[in-house]
C-alpha cells in the first residue's frame, strides 16, 4: 500500500531567481560586454522607391551606413577620452598592471580589469579600499568594498617584492586625494 502525505502532482513554483549568478547587470560597476547588433530582417527593410535618384545627390547606401556610423561612434569615444583627459584635474594616479590583470585609480575613480572583464567604480560607490601583501610570493591583493557589502578583489602580478611598498605609497596618495570616508 501506497500513501503519499501531501501529494501534490503540481510542481512548485516560485519567483525568477534573481542575482548576480544570474544576471551580470544586478552588480553595480560591471559593465556589460559589447554585443553586436542583431540584423534587421527582411521584411522590416524598407523598399526602395521607384524614383530615379539625381546623378547630382548620393546617398549612402544601407552597407555603407552602418559603418559610418561605426566610424562616427569611435571618433566620439576618441574625443571623450581626450576631454576626460584634458579636463582632468593634477593629482596623484594609481596604475599597476601584470599580464592579465589591472588596476587604475584616479579622479574618477577606481577601474579594475581581468582579461575581457572590466568594472568601474565612482568615489562615492566605494565604502573601502583594502591592500594585502602575502607573506611569501609575489600576488599584491586590491580589495574594492561597496557600500552594499560586496567587495571585488584583483591581484596583481608584481616582477619585485620591493614593489608592494611603493604601490601601497601611490595608492594611499590617490586614496587620500579623492576618497572621502562618509
Amino acid at each position: 500500500m501506497d500513501q503519499r502525505i501531501g501529494s501534490s502532482s503540481q510542481p512548485v513554483k516560485g519567483e525568477p531567481v534573481k542575482g548576480a549568478g544570474f544576471d551580470p547587470a544586478f552588480i553595480p560597476g560591471i559593465t556589460p560586454p559589447a554585443r553586436p547588433a542583431a540584423p534587421e530582417p527582411e521584411d522590416a527593410k524598407p523598399t526602395e522607391s521607384a524614383e530615379p535618384a539625381d546623378s547630382d545627390s548620393v546617398e549612402p547606401t544601407s552597407a555603407e551606413e552602418p559603418q559610418a556610423e561605426a566610424a562616427d561612434a569611435a571618433d566620439a569615444a576618441d574625443v571623450t577620452e581626450e576631454a576626460e583627459e584634458a579636463e582632468a584635474p593634477e593629482g596623484p594616479v594609481f596604475e599597476a598592471s601584470d599580464r592579465r590583470a589591472r588596476i587604475v585609480a584616479d579622479h574618477r575613480g577606481v577601474r579594475l580589469s581581468l582579461d575581457e572583464e572590466a568594472c568601474e567604480f565612482r568615489w562615492n560607490e566605494i565604502a573601502a579600499v583594502e591592500t594585502e601583501s602575502p607573506r611569501f610570493g609575489k600576488r599584491f591583493t586590491i580589495t574594492v568594498h561597496t557600500p552594499g557589502s560586496r567587495w571585488y578583489p584583483i591581484e596583481i602580478e608584481a616582477t619585485a617584492r620591493s614593489r608592494f611598498k611603493e604601490w601601497e605609497s601611490e595608492l594611499d596618495a590617490v586614496l587620500d586625494a579623492y576618497f572621502e570616508e562618509a
